[in-house]
């Protein structure tokens, strides 16, 4: 018998049994709860003290003081007026002590890096949430001897630039450098090959070290484990990658919506392996798939992280997706099932009433349980369509559905054409395809999703166009930007500036081929 299988298995039932009774528990109070804790170790901060904490802890109605007192805030706008005096080195800024770590990163929409502060707290926080997650799968009944199993994470380099007084770099990197002694036994690729730097040398050494590794859960961005994975079974000429992992069972994906990704990843594998979402961002750990049968993910209520929610419409973004100054927010009790909201994180490294950049949706406000939906910036509304990434990843997944195709990424972009509009679509694949059949049955299928869309192409969105792409198009393009491997995403829409570099860059591209 597995004994340390045996072990860690009746460790996860145990912590299992608060989990299922978390959804019987108001999460409203669990999040006042959350909120009261954030203001008071905050308050004598020069954020707390200039907002005036304690007073706001010494209403009745903590969160409705706070929301009056506070301001809400973008990235530009916290780091302006704050964070920057933390990055020089100042502590008791807007969280206590001073900011060792700084997560680097650009979401998919800017250009420029953003530096996040991630404290003790945070890592900390992470990790509670981190281990929730691997509790639950005590629901999938696992045979004891998968408990043993090891546990390939693929982020950023735990190799961390030092710029004086703070270490700066991906999450995923500032995180697996602070794992518990206890997981590195299943944590793979290990501490050498994680600090390394450089995408191709780590994928070179993740391949050649993959048949020492007995894999059961596979924790990555989708489309760069799928450029792993396909190159282990290219080396070792596997026919699938549960020739060298038989035991792999679970692949825990974020960032992106899986839905475009299904069909690649069902020719990499053997048998059957759950698909579990998680939703981590660098401001904290919001919520991850609990349940095996339902595509939805439970907010983390009761974790150093305070939500408020506000309806992504007219009234509180402008064309661009950039929000309103006091726009409307609500907290969770007063949520509504189906519509979309942008998400603003007051969180236990300093960020307060901050505006995240997702857009999400609640499925079940009861159970806290909700999906992503895109992102604020991410959407084309030129003329009124309000394409949503969701409606984009449908329309991609019906076509590959109806054409049995794979598409590895894609992305869209809407510019001004003969006095009125158009919409392009770049697809990613090499299955082949009628670029003008694929433009017409995407323009059909969005026609049925969303209503507004199908307005706006009667009177304003004159052409659908779309190119087919290599898939190696779209990497290469992350590798010219420094963005190649670990948690960074391809933008689903490119807008301005981003566009025209694209188009240049396409051109180049072709002109080398």
């Amino acid at each position: 018998m597995a004994i340390l299988g045996t072990i860690i298995k009746s460790v996860y039932e145990l912590r299992n049994i608060p989990i299922e009774l978390k959804k019987r528990k108001d999460c409203n109070k669990a999040q006042i709860k959350v909120l009261r804790k954030l203001l008071t170790k905050a308050q004598n901060t020069a954020f707390g003290e200039h907002y005036n904490f304690p007073g706001i802890l010494s209403k009745e109605n903590t969160v409705k003081a706070f929301q009056e007192s506070v301001p809400t805030f973008d990235y530009n706008s916290m780091f302006r007026k704050w964070w920057y005096r933390a990055i020089n080195g100042e502590g008791f800024v807007s969280w206590p002590g001073r900011v060792k770590y700084f997560a680097l990163t650009s979401g998919t929409s800017e250009s420029s890096s953003k530096q996040i502060p991630v404290t003790g707290d945070m890592i900390r926080a992470i990790r509670r949430t981190s281990i929730r997650q691997l509790v639950s799968t005590a629901r999938y009944k696992f045979p004891i001897e998968f408990y043993e199993k090891g546990i390939l994470m693929i982020g950023g380099s735990t190799h961390l630039n030092f710029n004086g007084t703070y270490y700066e770099g991906d999450l995923s990197g500032i995180s697996a450098g602070n794992i518990p002694f206890w997981f590195q036994h299943f944590y793979k690729p290990g501490k050498r090959i994680s600090r390394e730097r450089q995408w191709e040398t780590k994928l070179d050494e993740i391949v050649k070290s993959a048949p020492n590794w007995d894999i059961g859960i596979i924790v990555g961005v989708p489309a760069w484990i799928q450029i792993i994975l396909e190159r282990i079974i290219e080396h070792y000429k596997l026919n699938n990658i549960h020739d060298i992992w038989p035991d792999l069972a679970v692949y825990v994906h974020s960032g992106v919506s899986f839905d475009p990704y299904v069909k690649s990843f069902e020719k990499l594998f053997g048998k059957r392996v759950i698909y579990n979402e998680s939703y981590l961002a660098s401001e904290g750990y919001i919520a991850f798939q609990s349940s095996l049968d339902r595509r939805v993910m439970q907010l983390v209520v009761d974790n150093g992280l305070f939500y408020e929610f506000v309806p992504f419409n007219d009234e509180n973004f402008d064309s661009e997706g950039n929000m309103v100054e006091n726009p409307k927010a609500i907290t969770l009790d007063k949520v509504s099932e189906g519509v979309e909201y942008a998400l603003l994180l007051s969180n236990c490294a300093g960020a307060w009433r901050y505006l995240l950049g997702d857009t999400i949706k609640f499925m079940s406000k009861e159970d806290c349980e909700i999906v992503i939906t895109g992102r604020t910036k991410h959407f084309l509304s030129l003329c009124g369509e309000h394409l949503s990434q969701e409606n984009m990843n449908k329309a991609v997944k019906m076509l590959q559905e109806e054409f049995n195709i794979e598409i590895r990424e894609f992305t869209v972009a809407g510019f001004r054409y003969e006095n009125m509009f158009a919409h392009k679509w770049y697809l990613g694949t090499e299955d082949n395809i009628d670029p003008g059949l694929a433009a017409q049955k995407i323009d059909e299928y969005l026609k049925v999703l969303n209503d507004d869309y199908r307005v706006e192409r009667i009177a304003a969105v004159t052409d659908v166009f779309l190119e087919i792409l290599p898939p190696k198009a779209f990497s290469n393009w992350m590798k010219v930007h420094g963005k190649e491997g670990g948690a960074n995403k391809f933008p689903r829409v490119l807008k301005g500036e981003k566009y025209e570099q694209w188009e240049a860059y396409l051109k180049d591209y072709k002109n080398n081929l």
